[in-house]
């Protein structure tokens, strides 16, 4: 497999030679016309983006079918087993095959709504997200912080009082940024970053 470094490079020349060719970078690995509703969504400011990729129906409940299959429903996330046999005999029993599966508290869905805006917009507005949750940004995420600040002496990011904008540099990136907002991966995230850079 290639290493981080080509893979970003890899990824840079997917970007300059699809946006040659006419399309637009909508982030991560996904690309889209002007006219494809991906890229008017990213405009309007409604692009969602799940478990399944970017989307214009980020509201929708998904019902995963089949082994290892995520569903989402409102709040509650949940997986089905990734052992075939294990599947297949719950199915065969009339069970659900259902193996794991969370259901977001308040602290989810504010992270949730930090790491959507960022990842679909490459940008957000601290008051917004404050006033949704009345929560104070900085003090919420003082942990933090100082990676963000790093990020934006490394000229990914940039970031003020009142919101983070992702620089195009940091576009290439943006999953790091958004790993540094994911609880469940806090205690891996200074690992991962410095790996992908």
């Amino acid at each position: 497999l290639p290493s981080p470094t080509h893979k970003l490079a890899m990824l840079q020349a997917s970007i300059e030679q699809l946006s040659a060719a006419g399309y637009r970078y909508i982030g991560m690995d996904h690309f889209a016309l002007p006219d494809d509703e991906l890229a008017s969504a990213q405009e309007d400011g409604s692009l969602q983006r799940n478990f399944q990729g970017y989307t214009t129906h980020g509201h929708c409940d998904l019902i995963g079918l089949g082994v290892s299959a995520i569903s989402q429903i409102g709040d509650l996330y949940c997986q089905n087993s990734s052992d075939l046999s294990n599947y297949q005999q719950h199915l065969s029993s009339g069970q659900l095959a259902t193996q794991r599966g969370l259901h977001c508290t308040a602290d989810d869905r504010l992270r949730r709504a930090v790491i959507q805006q960022l990842i679909c917009h490459f940008a957000l507005d601290f008051a917004s997200i404050e006033q949704s949750f009345d929560m104070v940004f900085r003090d919420y995420f003082a942990a933090i912080w100082p990676q963000l600040q790093q990020m934006a002496k490394d000229g990914l990011i940039r970031l003020d009082a009142q919101s983070i904008a992702v620089l195009p540099a940091g576009r290439l990136l943006v999953r790091s940024l958004c790993m540094l907002f994911d609880h469940y991966l806090c205690a891996q995230n200074q690992q991962r970053f410095s790996r992908v850079i």
